[in-house]
């Protein structure tokens, strides 16, 4: 059996590289490929956009938050069907949690993907040469096998840089030009979820405007590999059929976006998921088990606070010892109120003994490793809001960032409802999931 597989990356990020594998995606799906898209790393915003460009889930590749031997199964587990699977890079090329570990070069390197470039080309031309050559000769186990450059002013422009390409043996593959209707907004790190930005008229334009100046035939040609045949395709992590099937809501909607595609598979082999909008729904769905993951609260926080029957529904839910689980800004709704950047207060669930504020809003960023109750939890972390008037318990647990260097990041808990900062993963271990639900559902 045969498919085209390959890596976007690039000399830095800004370079375009989102942009470019959302409409390399949606044209390649428009071909009439099964197309199954990747993503370096731990982002939980591109793979949104991956999955709504090419109608496959988007799949995290993150050799930190999960064994080697876990990401190489998803990626030949969800590669398996696909005509082309197409995985997008994480900041630079090189650019890991330490030196290059677990960047998009690492995972290129352990997975054999052929990696194509991304050169943001506004302000270059033959200076591409020695960009490129060092990019491919820098770490000789990953191959670089072809370019596409990105703001390219005018078709004699790209004539310069496909001679520098002819220069060290990288395959020009096209360009794009510049244009400002497709751009997709951003926010904070990475690319922004908004309800008011049309991202589907967008993404089909970025294929559109693709097959013009990009040889999406060559492409493919140059990234054919052999996958072996498996008759039996196993799920990606075997989970004991649980004794109960418990009862779990996921709050989703334009606020709780932020989500791992295998997390939630891990749930659904739990029990019975049931997604619900802390939005738009008037109460929360019967559950032995709520998860509110991270997201946009500070975006909504009229809506949230307005929607005083789901707050009063989940206060009674965690009040009365249901378990919980938030992240980030789930943590943000369960507590007493959230501050916007310019001082206004709106009261949330009243769950967690604290307030959030966006005011003089500063990032924290970074892998996290969790020691709790003989468990190991890994994640990361993101997010611009700090606690203030925080009176939360924390959980004796030890933290620490991708060096090894302890940080201050709390595992909170109050009754049956835990909540932290960081975004955990266990697609590939899920003893912190199952720790959770044995010791602290309360039976019907």
């Amino acid at each position: 059996m045969q498919n085209s597989h390959f890596l976007i990356s690039a000399p830095s990020s800004n370079s375009g590289k989102t942009t470019l594998t959302l409409g390399l995606l949606r044209a390649l799906k428009n071909r009439g490929l099964n197309v199954q898209p990747f993503k370096c790393g731990p982002d939980y915003i591109d793979t949104q956009h991956h999955t709504t460009a090419s109608g496959n889930p988007g799949i995290n590749l993150d050799t930190f938050m999960a064994s080697e031997a876990h990401v190489k199964d998803m990626y030949e587990h969800y590669s398996e069907k696909a005509d082309v699977s197409v995985t997008e890079g994480v900041m630079g090329l090189f650019d890991g949690a330490d030196k290059m570990q677990g960047s998009s070069a690492a995972i290129a390197e352990f997975l054999d993907i052929p990696v194509i470039l991304v050169i943001n080309a506004k302000s270059m031309a033959y200076s591409a040469a020695p960009l490129l050559y060092g990019f491919k000769n820098f770490y000789k186990e990953i191959r670089v096998v072809g370019a596409i450059f990105n703001f390219v002013s005018t078709a004699s422009h790209y004539r310069f840089l496909q001679e520098a390409c002819e220069e060290v043996g990288i395959e020009a593959l096209g360009y794009l030009p510049k244009n400002e209707a497709l751009a997709i907004p951003s926010r904070h790190l990475g690319l922004h979820i908004s309800s008011e930005t049309d991202y589907e008229s967008i993404i089909e334009k970025l294929a559109e405007e693709i097959t013009k100046t990009i040889n999406i035939n060559r492409l493919l040609e140059i990234s054919t590999r052999e996958i072996p045949f498996k008759t039996n395709s196993e799920p990606v992590l075997q989970i004991p059929v649980p004794a109960k099937k418990y009862k779990i809501a996921i709050a989703c909607d334009e606020a709780f976006t932020f989500t791992y595609h295998q997390n939630i598979e891990v749930l659904s082999s739990l029990g019975e998921v049931t997604f619900f909008s802390p939005i738009h729904d008037t109460e929360l769905p019967e559950a032995d088990f709520l998860y509110l993951p991270g997201g946009y609260p500070e975006l909504f926080l009229d809506a949230l606070s307005e929607n005083k029957t789901m707050l009063e529904s989940i206060q009674s839910y965690c009040l009365n010892g249901g378990l919980t689980f938030a992240e980030c800004g789930g943590l943000m709704y369960l507590g007493n109120k959230i501050i916007t950047a310019e001082g206004l207060p709106f009261a949330m669930a009243g769950i967690l003994d604290c307030v959030t504020s966006m005011e003089n809003s500063k990032l924290t960023l970074g892998y996290r490793t969790i020691q709790w109750n003989n468990l190991e939890l890994r994640g990361h972390e993101f997010h611009y809001s700090r606690l203030v008037e925080n009176a939360l318990k924390t959980e004796s647990i030890i933290v620490k960032n991708a060096k090894g260097i302890e940080v201050e990041t709390g595992l909170f808990r109050k009754m049956n409802s835990f909540a932290s900062y960081v975004h955990l993963y266990w697609g590939d271990n899920y003893s912190f999931i199952k720790y959770l639900l044995s010791n602290f559902t309360q039976s019907r």
